[in-house]
């Protein structure tokens, strides 16, 4: 049987947070927003993570920048030793040895591990709750390494995909299927096919694994993730030097690519919790006060013959006159108007910014 006490859960929180500029900046990404209440997402996370696994043994990654926003969101809920800046923007692959190395300097090769975003929306927390409650010790017992699988509600392009097979276990949090490969974003016609066939769901990007699963998978497909993760110290006061030396050396790559695509056993587990990885300003709609002509609001705003934008003010009224499918959004120091069309373009103004707005 799984010991509870050697389940821990670290929490991916990096990212540049272009596609929700102008709110979001280099040092203030959109985990670390709050967008929909008086919490940031990061804080919303760490508070659902916390019913099952307790704060001492949960970690945040993230970067220089970002860390002083970390501290300042986190402060009271996860010891400051426990938020950690990875020394070198890398990829998800080196993100999880370094939580692998983390857990298993605390709880040895037995020890499991959940690998969760930052910023997924999730509001059923209770069944989230007790899906992660079930996760962990199906990871510590199968020896595969499990997913989340998001049940899709449209052929969205914007997401990779988990082709299922066939039933593994059902029990009361959830039903677990085997994943029989990974499926990177497809065109509408495919995500189509995927959805209609009932057999593919979305990659929510929430992984599980046993400590000695990982090592056996970086063994076979990404030897210096293993490395890095048996040479990692135990003693806290050594890890940092390591860290800042070896993390830029490891390969900059995906943990879908690496280990994930390529392993013996990958299960996953259906979600029966709602989840939105609000990607875009155009997925905040559907979490805002919305009137009966589709205009949706943060703050304050007033229309007159408009219809289907999305506003969202941090101070100042923003008012609409016979335009639609807009998105604006006020900050003290920049505003943003974009056809609802091109939200996907936000990324391309970053590059045009002088660096005091990044």
């Amino acid at each position: 049987m799984s010991n509870p006490s050697n389940f821990f859960a670290c929490i991916m929180a990096g990212g540049s947070g272009e596609r929700f500029w102008p709110m979001s900046r280099a040092a203030m990404p959109k985990h670390l927003l709050k967008l929909f209440s008086d919490r940031t997402l990061l804080e919303e996370t760490v508070r659902r993570i916390g019913t099952v696994v307790p704060a001492q043994n949960i970690f945040v990654l993230t970067n220089a920048v970002q860390l002083p926003g970390t501290r300042a969101a986190l402060a009271g809920l996860v010891p400051e030793s426990q938020i950690i800046a990875e020394p070198a923007k890398r990829d998800t692959a080196p993100a999880a040895a370094l939580a692998t190395a983390l857990v298993r300097a605390r709880g040895g090769d037995s020890a499991t591990l959940a690998l969760l975003p930052a910023d997924a929306f999730i509001k059923d927390t209770a069944t989230f709750g007790a899906q992660l409650g079930a996760a962990l010790p199906r990871a510590a017992e199968s020896g595969s390494i499990l997913t989340i699988a998001i049940k899709p509600d449209h052929a969205a392009t914007g997401f990779g995909y988990l082709e299922m097979g066939e039933d593994r276990v059902k029990g009361p949090a959830g039903l677990v299927r085997e994943v029989k490969r990974f499926v990177e974003k497809p065109d509408l016609a495919t995500a189509q096919r995927y959805v209609e066939s009932g057999n593919f769901a979305w990659n929510a990007g929430m992984f599980f694994w046993k400590v000695s699963t990982f090592l056996a998978e970086a063994d076979r497909n990404a030897p210096e993730l293993a490395a890095f993760v048996r040479e990692f110290p135990k003693a806290e006061a050594a890890a940092g030097a390591f860290l800042a030396e070896r993390f830029p050396t490891l390969p900059k790559i995906s943990v879908d690519y690496a280990i994930m695509e390529k392993a013996r056993s990958v299960e996953t587990l259906l979600a029966q919790f709602d989840w939105d990885d609000v990607g875009l300003w155009t997925a905040v709609p559907k979490h805002l006060p919305t009137d009966a002509v589709g205009n949706a609001s943060r703050g304050a705003m007033v229309a007159i013959d408009s219809s289907n934008n999305v506003t969202v003010s941090n101070g100042r009224l923003i008012a609409l006159c016979g335009v639609k499918d807009l998105v604006v959004v006020e900050t003290a120091d920049a505003i943003l108007v974009c056809h609802r069309d091109a939200v996907q373009d936000i990324k391309k103004i970053c590059g045009k910014l002088p660096k005091e707005l990044l």
